[in-house]
């Protein structure tokens, strides 16, 4: 699975984007987020709060209480801010 990062989650984390294999229990996003914020320093510090993340599943706006299964890409990015 595709994982993309935007704005200042790809700053923090370092990466546009990488293919991941996701271990079992990965089920739904907020259990991706939590996943994603074990794998080291740089993801911990750009999901800090991760109920501020916002998630496109196939480019589609998704809850983090939605499934991840089946998915070909996940992007992450920061809340949508006027200006």
């Amino acid at each position: 699975m595709k994982l993309a990062y935007f704005a200042w989650v790809r700053e923090r984390i370092g990466v546009s984007d990488e293919e991941v294999e996701l271990p079992a229990g990965i089920v739904t996003v907020a259990d991706l987020l939590t996943w994603l914020k074990g794998r080291g320093e740089t993801y911990a510090a750009a999901l800090q709060s991760p109920e501020f993340i916002r998630v496109a599943i196939d480019q589609e706006h998704a809850d983090h209480s939605e499934p991840v299964a089946g998915a070909r890409e996940i992007a992450l990015f920061p809340p949508m801010t006027g200006g």
